[in-house]
């Protein structure tokens, strides 16, 4: 695994929008920014209320995952997350009663404006991420495939909703005036004293000092062949932007037969944007190459978050941060 590398991140700042304080008139985002409940049966797409919320929760520093406008586990332990937070009955359910408790706390546009910068298009990127380890090894960076991709990164979104919200929209062209999430700050309002893994739930809760929830986050944690530890540990250190060496004399998966390999940093490294080192051998909390994968499927034993989520938390923990396994862990192929 990378050696953590101790110091202060760069911002990762969300450039402004292209109508600083107004929604924009489109009607795609004004569906959003104007839904009040989540639609009653099986939606055909994504569900605008459903969109509202999970932007407001990212605000709310308790993540969704990547927002796409749609139900699931992710969005329904968020959702728990911010009731218990807020002394709220914790149903975890979506509703118009809690889309109304967020919108009271933050009534800000959940989509606005955005243009295009010279920067997210100028890349390198990559044609293709392979999936053999030995074959990620033979490249130079494991960049963004488009920027289609990294726009959707950069704003929490999945692609799919991105186009659906920009329909014949050319991402790759800076100028063009796009309509995205209007995510939260990049940082946390205190330093995190103490991490819980939740191993049961999938998620990961950060704690300032006085016991406060500073924030959730939805996590792939271990797996039934490989399951996570259990216990106290604390922070050993933090890599950003890590290099990865997969060492088979180490680690249980993988292709033991090539040998040792060193596989280059990028935002689609095996363990994302950055690690977060800690004090039991070959385990961190990581970021994650499919971000929307996460909470869904199992890792090797380690802590997966989005590559978004793995930035914020690592920017507020520092070396000795108190993180606590909890739980037994649930099954997943």
């Amino acid at each position: 695994m990378p050696a953590p590398a101790i110091g202060d991140p760069p911002p990762l700042a969300v450039p402004p929008v292209a109508d600083t304080g107004n929604p924009p008139s489109d009607p795609r985002a004004a569906a959003i920014n104007s839904a009040s409940a989540p639609a009653t049966g099986v939606a055909s797409g994504p569900d605008p209320a459903l969109v509202r919320t999970e932007v407001l929760l990212d605000r709310a520093h308790v993540s969704p995952g990547v927002i796409d406008g749609r139900p699931g586990d992710n969005l329904r332990n968020a959702v728990a997350a911010f009731e218990q937070a807020h002394g709220l009955p914790a149903d975890g359910r979506p509703d118009e009663q809690l889309l109304k408790a967020l919108t009271d706390a933050d009534p800000g546009p959940a989509i606005v404006s955005y243009v295009i910068s010279q920067d997210d298009v100028k890349g390198p990127f990559v044609a293709q991420i392979p999936k053999d380890y030995a074959e990620m090894a033979k490249l130079d960076r494991l960049g963004f495939t488009s920027p289609l991709e990294a726009l959707a990164e950069k704003f929490h979104m999945d692609e799919a909703l991105l186009q659906a919200l920009n329909p014949g929209a050319d991402f790759g062209r800076a100028g063009s005036t796009i309509l995205v999430a209007a995510v939260g700050p990049a940082s946390l309002p205190a330093p995190v004293a103490a991490v819980e893994v939740d191993k049961a739930a999938r998620q990961v809760r950060a704690f300032a000092a006085d016991g406060r929830l500073l924030a959730a986050y939805p996590a792939t944690v271990g797996s039934t062949e490989r399951p996570a530890p259990s216990g106290d540990f604390t922070v050993k250190g933090v890599a950003r932007d890590p290099v990865y060496t997969y060492d088979p004399s180490r680690l249980t998966f993988g292709p033991r037969s090539k040998g040792k390999l060193t596989i280059r940093p990028g935002p689609n490294n095996p363990v994302g944007a950055v690690w977060i080192d800690l004090s039991v051998p070959t385990y961190g909390i990581h970021g994650a190459p499919e971000s929307k994968l996460v909470g869904k499927v199992a890792s090797h034993g380690c802590v997966r978050l989005t590559n978004w989520d793995a930035r914020q938390l690592a920017a507020a923990v520092k070396p000795g941060t108190k993180v606590s396994f909890v739980g037994e862990t649930a099954s997943r192929s």
